[in-house]
């Protein structure tokens, strides 16, 4: 834990390797850098089909914690930290036991940057995680707060952003291990969610169509929300923060459309 530098905190399994490529990638083979991750939920209501349909929850928890397990080998993580809550104990306010774990592990840690999902993500449990962390990192003092926090794209993309406010991933290094991260989450794949194909296509089609008139600067993008400012300004508001961005996002479009109205 103590040796962390980029540290990710995703809701399922395979989160992390779908949202956090840039840490993982910073710490594959270098002996100054290292990720860890951290898994918040239990994976027991994943979808399953194939060999997997009539797994019970039990049965699913373990399958799904193992194939994290094998994506941490293959990314050389430095750790993985196996949280197993309920999606519904992450998404209760009122529940501050996910809050409390994530806390100690910060401070076990203390990373210079952390991943998580990012604010107008769409699935009510990343959201209930990103709130989680955001608590977790502003019960710390603020000398053992991470120096960066990213919100990350998984269950929407932040394509809409504007590119000013993008924080860009360059991610052409190792693409067979990037591709291998996701793959070995046999359960989701067989489950009918390709979440290999549709995690390597959104990179390609966000490196082609972020500049449209100069050649592509690189193969392989991710984007994130920069979320520092409300790790370490206890007085923003969360939500506010996040509309704020949508908000320069149609003002964008507003002036697009104005000269041809």
């Amino acid at each position: 834990m103590e040796r962390t530098t980029h540290l990710g905190i995703g809701a399922h399994q395979d989160d992390l390797e779908i949202m956090c490529l840039q840490g993982i990638l910073t710490g594959f083979g270098a002996s100054d850098q290292w990720f860890t991750g951290v898994v918040v939920t239990d994976g027991a209501n994943s979808a399953r089909d194939g060999i997997y349909r009539d797994y019970s929850a039990d049965q699913m928890r373990a399958v799904r914690n193992h194939e994290q397990k094998k994506a941490a080998y293959v990314g050389e993580f430095s750790a993985v930290a196996l949280l197993g809550f309920p999606s519904s104990a992450v998404k209760d306010p009122a529940n501050h036991a996910p809050e409390r774990d994530i806390a100690a592990l910060l401070d076990a840690t203390r990373p210079k940057v952390l991943y998580t999902h990012n604010l107008a993500d769409k699935h009510p449990t990343h959201i209930g995680v990103a709130m989680q962390t955001l608590r977790a990192i502003r019960s710390l003092p603020r000398n053992a707060r991470p120096e960066r926090v990213y919100g990350c794209e998984v269950w929407r993309d932040l394509d809409w952003m504007l590119d000013e406010d993008k924080v860009v991933f360059q991610l052409d290094q190792h693409e067979g291990i990037a591709s291998a991260l996701v793959g070995v989450f046999d359960s989701q794949i067989a489950g009918g969610k390709r979440y290999d194909l549709a995690t390597v296509g959104r990179r390609r089609a966000n490196a082609t169509y972020f500049e449209s008139h100069s050649v592509d600067e690189s193969q392989m993008m991710n984007f994130a929300m920069d979320l520092t400012p409300l790790a370490h300004d206890d007085t923003l508001d969360v939500a506010e923060y996040v509309l704020a961005h949508i908000e320069r996002f149609a003002n964008s479009v507003r002036k697009q459309i104005e000269p041809f109205r």
